[in-house]
């Protein structure tokens, strides 16, 4: 049984590698039907997904598959690379493949007519390959190979349409930014490698319950903050956030698979892997991060107007509710929203995708080129004319609201009760946190009915454009059908068993409360949690209704006008603080980016300016001179002087010396009686 887990396990990893494979190098010769390589490897992806997720309906609270092999070693050091494959994992393989399979679906009918379609295709391959390389991994150190592939494929994809600035800036936003948390990361998880001696994370696990940190918990707490910067980084949380609204430069099918359950749900996966180890000082810290993230970006959200750049920071706002649900201890609740968000945002996407293609269609047919196809003031009217977008977007903007009846409200509400629970323990400032995920709640209930109004309702901004406005083809509808209906919380309230549990769903008995191993009394949370559930269900109700009322009257009814309210805003200072996104680019423009360009540009003015041309041009001229002093003496005086000399003397006496050699014996004789007489005189004399 082990040995067939493995090979399902192994093709998961693989089949979308071989896609990438086939398509980079054979993607010319197959053309336009690229798509079918592609969609053959993922289906039968998605299809191993299905049966390994099966499992979990089998082996309910126990791994699936625990294995690794060796990699290298030398001396006492060794690292291996395995799989594990536990509930979450299974779950979260589905998720991934389910996605990555819609996108790549819907992306037959988006990318149609692209001059790059096959290397498309591919990119998206190498993109699931990698993910699910994190979801397998059973040690930090492969996620960490994997962690970095994903970056590189999302690098690819962002910066697929490399001829347009914006989205070359992007791409390279996105990679030097998450390169910022992964720095973090790794100095984490060799500090937990030291200290215990392995990356396995069941490893890491029992090594704290053993107490390799005895004594020393504060560099637990250091190490499991430095591994969440990871998380900060992938998963966009304050203030690494910067780089995923500019992710919307990319196709929109990429911004569905990047937002909602590849990329930026890995920093989530990360944390809820290593959740056992994270002490209370750590997960306090990831709280907090999570909670400014979660109203922060839900803040900025409410003043913009790209379709996209709305859903963008709906993403960062939804994963802050993430991580701030982890950090107060609610497990469960964290990864709940992890597979909810996963539906009904991608669902969002791709209709959003939906409405931009309609968009771009009917602009093209009018030749118009300077109206954006993107901004929610050029739209209204379009649910007539896009039916099925239009209530697939209803569906999933009623989920992401927290609306009774569908999946946001199962897990936002646990979330919630989690908050209101970890105030309960800890009281003080922690009162912020049920703060800002309440008020995260109302903003996002208002904010995304804006959308559907301004999108759907009114008149058409564009009597002509609206004429040309039609449904989009099969190819993307069904990814939109499929997700809707995956939005609703019946599909997550099904009982695992004929007898469930206290009928809380497949989803709560399939993942269970674990164990923390670092300090944190996992019992209490569950009881406060427990205890808190009707008080936050209350409050939740409450919030989404107003968030949705004002919605109503703004934006609907119009009995508010919303410019005069943007205008007392903006009085304020408010408007343009959310607008401008509390002008985090700029400020890291101030006090980074220009300061690094000032450095960049005063060392490359000392390295010419003063080594290059007044050193080591110096130096230059310096020997340019001696060397023609040198050539001088060298020339003038020893070759003309000395070396000519001696050549001068001995050709003299070579040509008056040839004169005795005659040929004449009688002459030889007579000059060597001569030198004998001349050497008897000079010896008699001394």
């Amino acid at each position: 049984m082990e040995n067939y887990s493995t090979t399902l396990a192994l093709l998961n990893l693989f089949l979308p590698l071989l896609s990438f494979v086939i398509l980079i190098f054979f993607g010319k010769k197959i053309g336009n039907a690229a798509h079918w390589v592609a969609l053959v490897l993922i289906s039968i992806t998605l299809g191993i997904a299905i049966s390994i997720f099966a499992n979990v309906f089998v082996n309910t609270g126990l791994p699936i598959l625990e294995t690794s092999v060796p990699w290298f070693s030398t001396g006492s050091f060794s690292i291996s690379l395995g799989f594990l494959i536990n509930n979450e994992a299974a779950i979260m393989l589905l998720v991934v493949a389910l996605i990555s399979f819609l996108v790549h679906f819907y992306s037959v009918g988006y990318m149609k007519g692209d001059p790059r379609y096959s290397r498309y295709f591919a990119y998206l391959g190498i993109f699931t390959f990698s993910m699910n390389g994190i979801v397998l991994a059973d040690s930090l150190i492969m996620m960490y190979i994997f962690w970095e592939l994903v970056g590189l494929s999302s690098y690819l994809l962002i910066g697929f349409w490399f001829e347009k600035e914006s989205a070359a800036n992007a791409c390279k936003k996105a990679f030097l930014t998450n390169r910022v948390g992964d720095i973090g990361m790794f100095i984490g998880i060799m500090i937990l490698f030291f200290t215990i001696g392995t990356f396995q994370i069941n490893g890491l696990v029992e090594g704290v319950h053993n107490g390799a940190f005895a004594g020393n918990m504060n560099l637990l707490t250091i190490a499991g903050i430095l591994v969440f910067m990871g998380a900060v980084g992938k998963s966009a949380q304050f203030p690494l956030h910067i780089w995923l609204p500019d992710a919307m430069e990319g196709p929109t099918p990429v911004s569905a698979l990047i937002h909602a359950a590849t990329m930026v749900a890995a920093g989530v996966y990360m944390v809820v892997r290593i959740f056992p180890i994270l002490t209370p000082g750590a997960l306090e810290f990831i709280a907090v991060v999570g909670g400014i993230t979660a109203i922060m970006a839900a803040i900025i959200a409410i003043t913009q107007n790209d379709i996209k750049r709305v859903l963008a920071y709906s993403t960062v706002s939804q994963l802050g509710y993430m991580i701030m649900a982890l950090g107060v201890g609610a497990y469960q609740a964290g990864f709940f929203h992890l597979t909810t968000h996963a539906m009904f945002k991608a669902c969002l996407f791709l209709c959003s995708g939906s409405v931009i293609h309609a968009m771009h269609h009917a602009l093209h047919k009018l030749k118009d080129h300077d109206t954006d196809p993107q901004d929610m003031s050029n739209m209204g009217g379009l649910r007539d004319k896009m039916p099925i977008t239009f209530w697939a977007m209803l569906i999933a903007t009623l989920a992401i609201s927290g609306v009774p009846f569908f999946s946001g409200f199962l897990s936002k509400d646990a979330i919630l009760a989690g908050t209101l629970s970890y105030y309960h323990l800890h009281h003080g400032w922690t009162i912020f946190l049920p703060i800002a995920g309440f008020g995260a709640a109302v903003i996002t209930a208002f904010y995304m009915f804006r959308l559907i109004f301004l999108t759907f309702f009114g008149k058409p901004a564009n009597e002509k454009v609206y004429a040309h406005i039609h449904e989009s083809p099969f190819q993307m509808t069904f990814p939109l059908i499929l997700l809707a209906g995956l939005s609703f919380a019946l599909f997550f309230t099904l009982p695992l068993s004929v007898n469930p549990i206290d009928n809380h769903g497949w989803f709560t008995e399939a993942v269970p409360m674990i164990e923390n191993a670092a300090g944190l009394d996992m019992h209490a949370v569950e009881e406060g949690i427990h205890h808190a559930h009707y008080t936050a269900m209350g409050i939740s109700l409450t919030v989404a209704a107003i968030g949705i009322l004002l919605a109503v009257l703004f934006y609907l009814l119009r009995k508010v006008d919303a410019a005069k309210v943007a205008g007392v805003a903006n009085k304020l200072g408010l408007y343009n603080l959310s607008f401008n996104k509390f002008y985090i680019d700029e400020i890291y423009n101030f006090i980074i980016y220009k300061p690094f360009l000032t450095i960049s540009w005063l060392c490359s003015k000392l390295d010419w300016d003063v080594y290059d041309q007044k050193f080591v041009d110096g130096w230059g001229w310096l020997t340019l001179k001696l060397s023609d002093k040198s050539g001088e003496v060298d020339y003038n005086w020893l070759d003309q002087k000395v070396v000519d000399g001696f050549g001068k003397i001995t050709q003299y006496f070579g040509k008056n010396l040839k004169l005795t050699q005659n040929g004449v014996v009688q002459n030889y004789l007579l000059g060597g009686m001569l030198g004998v007489l001349l050497l008897i005189i000079l010896i008699q004399q001394f």
